[in-house]
């Protein structure tokens, strides 16, 4: 049963780390934000939704301020089972169901019951846009990587870090590894990606968003971006 709904215009820049006893369906329209629980970071650009089930940390940054709705679900009476935050396929008739939803008083109103019973059986998964920026704990490479989050176009190489930070260029090269999992390069490729959805969220063209996060060539841009996303550059772009 829906117990809630509302629609919003996204003007906060962050929400911290938080719970709701209710599941809900965040849908934007117009805005792009990011969610994270923690460990992973999904984004949601304009005509993208998500699942966050009920009892479950996330918090929200909102990249680019525009309308967007969340509805709220009693998990008691909610057919949908997804333990994660799940990206949601959002079709036409899906998108004026959630419309629909968020304009409806009362939760036991009998349309919103029947509404709300054809959501959940158009309801599907989709491949989540997700960027995995982890942050490490040593105090040498927290150095690092503050620096490049700063200026993702900062062209150090890891030699020349390790040296700034009075490192051995093999131990930040193995803490790298051993605390985020991956190779400084991968690292910095994903913390330039990320810079850049809110870039594109802003509307600036492809080509000068490679050159503010570090890319000499749109091109090469382009194809890390659709690396890490798995989506090119153009569907960031705000409609």
């Amino acid at each position: 049963m829906v117990v809630g709904g509302w629609g919003l215009e996204a003007r906060v820049e962050r929400l911290a780390t938080h719970t709701h006893p209710e599941a809900l369906l965040a849908w934007s329209d117009s805005a792009t934000v990011t969610i994270s629980n923690g460990t992973r970071d999904w984004i949601l650009p304009p005509g993208h939704a998500m699942w966050i089930p009920a009892e479950t940390p996330h918090a929200i940054d909102v990249v680019r301020s525009g309308r967007g709705s969340a509805l709220a679900f009693d998990p008691r009476d909610c057919p949908v089972a997804w333990r994660e935050p799940t990206a949601l396929v959002i079709t036409p008739l899906i998108r004026e169901l959630v419309r629909h939803l968020a304009r409806l008083d009362g939760p036991a109103a009998p349309e919103r019951q029947r509404a709300e019973a054809v959501l959940f059986d158009l309801l599907e998964p989709a491949p989540a846009t997700t960027i995995r920026v982890p942050m490490p704990t040593d105090d040498r490479l927290r150095a690092i990587v503050e620096g490049l989050l700063a200026d993702p176009a900062d062209g150090r190489d890891l030699a020349r870090w390790a040296y700034d930070v009075g490192a051995g260029v093999r131990t930040v090269s193995r803490l790298f590894a051993a605390e985020t999992g991956m190779t400084f390069g991968r690292w910095r490729t994903h913390a330039r990606i990320r810079a850049a959805v809110t870039l594109l969220a802003d509307g600036l063209p492809v080509g000068a968003v490679a050159r503010r996060v570090g890319f000499k060539k749109p091109a090469a841009f382009a194809e890390a971006f659709r690396r890490v996303t798995g989506r090119p550059p153009s569907d960031f772009h705000p409609r």
